[in-house]
């Protein structure tokens, strides 16, 4: 599906400041600020992450209020180019280093406002992410609740039904057949109630927030990162345009994500890992106690079949590849993880 899914929502006139001037720090000041924002990385014990459409630029995928973002462009009256779709577009560098620095316990919660999916087929754990504005891979039932990860993007958007019918079963075997829908919001559409939630736990925990890509404007995701400042931790913010809050943060680092975020890592020692094909992982490694992170019901959609993943925990498989086909044996196996029961339960992480 084409990138401009926001060409799919409704008319909406409050979008924010579009094609604001962009600022490039000299080497000497993105070395130093790199330096303190390392520092601060080594420092911390609860790092938050926040994401917005910046990260996935180099991906070929356009922000929306840059000089040449969607909606700037609108404004202007011209029509955006393309040169990627959904399905085709890959995880940037800085989508693997967060995958590698949750994979080191130095991340400890991801926020995104993206609905291209990168995150969480860069394999970022999806118990220890929250998705405010719906994944264009993934599709949720309106009567179970279960929710489905496809291998290829929706057609829909705006919670509209998708066509396809739910194939969870209950324990008694009894098919629900409910129908599915897209998650992706439309502009007054309510943000997921758990998905938020979380997220705010988590932004009022942190000592170190590190916004990726994001100017912002939308509320209420814009104004996550004041959160840790009301219990003295640090917002850094790397984006080329000054954000809504600029002045309320602690370090602003106006340059490209990718070369931040690789000499971070280089900074922290941090490996990051090659991009081969996409992967979905369920759990985090440090999620240490059964029903501990939060997550729902999630089966795979891959072609024209679906692999079903029970609501029983197990943490022996959360790692899989989206493959092109499965055979018999695949769609015989079954991967766990934790019930609603579980979420309800226990939704606090233990590192």
């Amino acid at each position: 599906m084409s990138v401009n899914y926001a060409a799919g929502l409704s008319d909406y006139a409050h979008k924010g400041k579009c094609g604001q001037p962009e600022f490039i720090d000299s080497a000497e000041e993105l070395r130093d600020k790199i330096e303190q924002l390392t520092a601060l990385i080594k420092s911390s014990n609860h790092c938050v992450v926040l994401t917005g459409a910046g990260i996935s630029t180099s991906t070929g995928i356009p922000d929306f209020r840059g000089p040449k973002g969607v909606w700037t462009l609108e404004e202007k009256g011209v029509d955006p180019t393309f040169t990627t779709t959904f399905d085709d577009a890959i995880p940037s560098y800085s989508h693997l280093a967060l995958v590698a620095l949750e994979q080191c316990g130095i991340v400890k919660y991801l926020v995104t406002q993206n609905v291209d999916g990168l995150h969480g087929r860069s394999g970022f754990p999806l118990d220890r992410m929250s998705i405010l504005h719906g994944d264009m891979f993934i599709e949720q039932c309106e009567k179970c609740n279960q929710k489905f990860i496809r291998s290829s993007s929706v057609n829909t958007m705006g919670l509209k039904y998708t066509g396809t019918s739910c194939i969870n079963k209950s324990r008694r075997g009894v098919g629900c057949r409910g129908k599915l829908r897209d998650t992706i919001l439309d502009w007054e559409d309510a943000l997921p109630e758990k998905e938020f939630e979380a997220a705010l736990e988590h932004s009022k925990k942190a000592d170190v927030y590190l916004v990726l890509g994001s100017s912002l404007q939308i509320v209420p995701a814009g104004n996550l990162p004041l959160h840790c400042r009301k219990t003295g931790g640090k917002f850094i913010s790397v984006n080329l345009q000054k954000t809504k809050h600029h002045k309320k943060t602690d370090i602003v680092i106006h340059s490209y994500i990718d070369g931040v975020m690789k000499g971070l890592c280089d900074a922290l020692g941090v490996v990051v890992p090659t991009y081969s094909a996409p992967r979905v992982l369920l759990h985090s490694q440090h999620c240490l106690k059964k029903g501990s992170c939060l997550s729902s019901k999630i089966s795979i959609f891959d072609g024209n079949h679906f692999l079903n993943i029970d609501s029983k925990f197990d943490d022996k498989k959360t790692n899989f590849d989206l493959k092109p086909s499965l055979n018999s044996t695949d769609l015989k196996r079954k991967y766990d993880i934790p019930n609603d029961d579980m979420v309800k339960k226990e939704s606090k992480f233990d590192t």
